[in-house]
């Protein structure tokens, strides 16, 4: 039986495997390192991962890299060792990230991937990031069916697994990203990395696509001794648009631990959510691919529905849950042009990009768009959207084994309201969203979201009003105060 309460610097903990059942998340996977999980479990999963692999017919060809921290090569290589263990042929890309590891599967023709990272979590986090149909991740159904691969001891070996290491693969990477992209003219741009591993590839590639390149905490330190590498985060949002001031920069663009995302900030030093990012690349793509289609997630802005360009240009927009892996995978299905995620994943499909989220992609399709536009400062275009009022992504700490049943108790809440008739803030609702916990609209347009977080102990609260900074604040009041009612939901990392 798999033990889940084995303690470091015991016996045990040195020759069983540890990893407890609530790493497995919807999409990917996520442990504190040493009290969740230790090597052999690492071992243990790969041995799964490559289980499931056989089991479902894939040809067990596999690519793996790893982010930088101080404990992600040794657990890189404990999965390798799982993943050959398993009879399956490993190509090791070295130092990476996300999107680099997803590229090497075009690239190496690998059809499953297994990137070893954290994200955008603190340090002391692990986890794993899994794919093995091109150009998807893991959701759902494959996670839960490796979780019962791992608790059920059904992982079998098999012979003939092999290990390649593959030298060069970040020039690689970099040669394929910017090849056939070149700006106009030097576009300022500070790329600020929070000294993660975007440090090693995105200023280099916006420096090979003509940009005059500004590095704000580039070189790589995994201790992250000025704020953990997080564009969505304040401090990180913060630091980037001091550092605009600074240097008088055309836009700054910040990069995640993983590289799988891009933040951005204007050239007035404002934080520009990814969301409105995205309805300008919209709008910027739109203009050359006619009645396109776009997949944005649940946290995002309304003006999809209301921009008169985008409608203009007879654009399509799908709300979808939120999570890399659901709007990757809507995005393919529905054959759109790009997805857009509030957190800064940005998924471009052919011709822009293969499909799964890439921040150094994003990066550059922000700079073309900002060449396009001729000399108009991004601010400007910013200005140029229908105006807004919205928060940043707002998570208060809730536990892994609460948080879906309070998202289901607020949803009742806002339910029984709409269903009889009851007016919200003095108006009436006029929709509300389930498709990933409750996202409940008033008839002005301002909307609220709580949702539970994927892949973190904590809820997931969003506001937004195209009417009032007050009716936005409003709306959030109107949410604590439902939450404040559960004794399980603590403190926000961040508030309006």
């Amino acid at each position: 039986m798999l033990r889940t309460d084995l303690k470091p610097n015991s016996f045990d903990y040195e020759n069983e495997p540890l990893i407890t059942p609530n790493g497995f998340r919807e999409y990917d996977a996520r442990w504190l390192f040493g009290k969740e999980l230790n090597l052999t479990g690492v071992q243990l999963l790969g041995l799964s991962l490559g289980t499931l692999f056989h089991e479902r017919g894939i040809e067990p060809k596999v690519a793996v890299g790893h982010d930088f921290r101080s404990y992600s090569q040794s657990i890189k290589q404990a999965l390798t060792l799982g993943l050959m263990t398993a009879g399956c042929h490993v190509h090791d890309i070295g130092l990476a990230l996300s999107p680099v590891a997803y590229y090497a599967q075009f690239a190496l023709d690998c059809p499953a991937v297994a990137m070893v990272t954290a994200s955008h979590n603190e340090n002391g986090w692990t986890g794993v990031k899994m794919g093995a149909q091109r150009p998807l991740t893991f959701g759902p159904e494959e996670m839960t069916a490796l979780k019962q691969i791992v608790r059920s001891g059904k992982a079998e070996p098999r012979a003939g697994g092999s290990y390649t290491r593959v030298p060069n693969f970040r020039t690689t990477y970099l040669d394929a990203v910017t090849r056939g992209h070149n700006l106009s003219r030097p576009i300022k741009v500070i790329a600020a990395c929070g000294n993660g591993t975007a440090g090693a590839f995105a200023p280099e590639a916006l420096r090979r696509i003509g940009a005059e390149v500004i590095g704000m905490d580039t070189a790589l330190d995994y201790t992250f001794p000025k704020y953990n590498p997080n564009p969505e985060d304040m401090e990180m949002l913060h630091a980037m648009s001091a550092a605009v001031s600074a240097h008088g920069a055309d836009i700054c663009l910040g990069f995640d631990g993983d590289g799988d995302r891009c933040g951005v900030v204007d050239d007035l030093g404002r934080e520009i959510f990814a969301d409105k990012v995205g309805v300008l690349v919209a709008r910027d793509l739109s203009a050359r691919h006619k009645n396109a289609k776009f997949v944005v997630d649940v946290k995002s802005t309304g003006i999809y529905e209301i921009d008169p360009v985008l409608k203009a240009n007879g654009v399509v927009t799908d709300y979808w849950k939120t999570g890399h892996s659901y709007i990757k995978r809507r995005t393919t299905e529905l054959g759109a042009l790009a997805g857009f995620e509030k957190s800064g994943h940005y998924f471009f499909r052919p011709p822009i990009g293969n499909g799964y989220d890439d921040g150094v992609v994003a990066a550059i399709a922000v700079l073309e768009m900002l060449d396009r536009a001729g000399g108009v400062k991004l601010s400007t275009l910013a200005d140029g959207l229908p105006k807004t009022w919205s928060s940043p992504t707002m998570s208060p700490e809730c536990p892994d084994d609460k948080k879906y049943a309070i998202v289901d108790a607020i949803t009742k809440e806002y339910r029984t309201l709409k269903d009889g008739g009851a007016k919200l803030l003095g108006q009436a609702i006029a929709s509300i969203v389930t498709v990933n916990g409750v996202r409940v609209t008033l008839e002005d347009g301002t909307w609220g979201l709580v949702r539970a977080s994927s892949n973190k102990p904590s809820l997931v609260v969003v506001v937004e009003s195209p009417k009032s900074e007050a009716n936005m604040r409003a709306i959030f009041a109107d949410i604590d105060a439902r939450l404040k009612k559960h004794p399980d939901v603590g403190a926000y990392d961040q508030k309006i």
